[in-house]
């Protein structure tokens, strides 16, 4: 029976453990039921914890592949960013850098990890993105849940619910200030989101034509924040493409985390005539506690 001393942690997106978004992290799960995950996930307390077992039978993958499941403290997600790149950086540091497959409950999610000036960079590619309207109704609770106001937002970037493996709400925030000002309605937001099965609202501000500063509050996971969102970012490549707020074919930079004194960077790959996101980022080991 694996115990929460059996955990591997790493950090996502930040090459110093104190940074980026920490997972857990178990390469072999086969011994664990569902409420077992579950509560391995909740001991360990990150924001998801991902667990890994054979692949399904006759899954065919070019490289090493896997099923992989992502719980929260409070439930399983269906897709993890930051527990993805965390995981198959402990992978690469095993059994070396290539390319892998996680075989997810939103389908397989390739993730190629190479090794740049001496650091292990992941790189996840989502599955098929969409992108839907927000409800006027629904847009109005958000907004008092987070206590923001119609005029806190940025019109240039209007409400989306984008997925890229997970339901986010992508508000953009009008100024930076807005954003670092982050005290909201834990209850009232989680109770929103459950309605919309979102699993994080994204919130974002936009520095340049290709920089972005991000928050992603996540009481659903029973967490305040998420200190780096690797499927949130995702959808939000998503999103910023299909509103055409950035070309085709671009690289967009997301800070995370900067607020919470746990920075982290991810990087946003679109390339033209492929509706897939990339999601890149580093990873770190954490130290052991004692």
């Amino acid at each position: 029976m694996i115990t929460t001393a059996d955990v591997l942690r790493y950090t996502a997106f930040s090459t110093d453990p104190e940074g980026g978004n920490p997972a857990g992290v178990v390469l072999d799960a086969s011994g664990l039921d569902d409420a077992a995950m579950l509560a391995v996930a909740a001991e360990v307390g990150y924001s998801e914890s991902a667990f890994l077992t054979a692949p399904p039978q006759g899954f065919d993958a070019s490289g090493q592949a896997f099923t992989a499941r992502y719980f929260s403290p409070k439930a399983e997600v269906p897709f993890c960013g930051h527990a993805t790149v965390a995981t198959a950086v402990a992978l690469a540091e095993r059994t070396g850098p290539g390319d892998f497959v996680f075989v997810t409950p939103v389908g397989p999610v390739p993730v190629t990890v190479a090794s740049v000036g001496g650091v292990l960079i992941a790189t996840l590619t989502s599955v098929e993105p969409h992108i839907e309207e927000t409800a006027g109704e629904d847009l109005r609770e958000a907004l008092a849940a987070l206590d923001w106001t119609a005029e806190d937002l940025d019109p240039a970037l209007p409400p989306r619910i984008a997925f890229a493996g997970a339901r986010h709400l992508v508000l953009a925030a009008a100024t930076r200030a807005r954003l670092a000002d982050l005290q909201y309605d834990f209850a009232r937001l989680e109770a929103l989101m459950h309605r919309l099965d979102l699993t994080t609202v994204q919130l974002v501000w936009r520095e340049s034509d290709s920089v972005f500063h991000v928050r992603d509050p996540f009481p659903v996971g029973g967490v305040v924040e998420d200190p780096a969102t690797g499927a949130a970012a995702a959808a939000f490549g998503a999103y910023a493409r299909e509103l055409g707020l950035v070309p085709g074919e671009s690289e967009l930079t997301l800070h995370q985390g900067v607020d919470m004194g746990r920075p982290g960077v991810l990087t946003v790959t679109l390339r033209e005539g492929d509706p897939r996101v990339r999601v890149s980022g580093s990873g770190a080991r954490i130290p052991e506690l004692g």
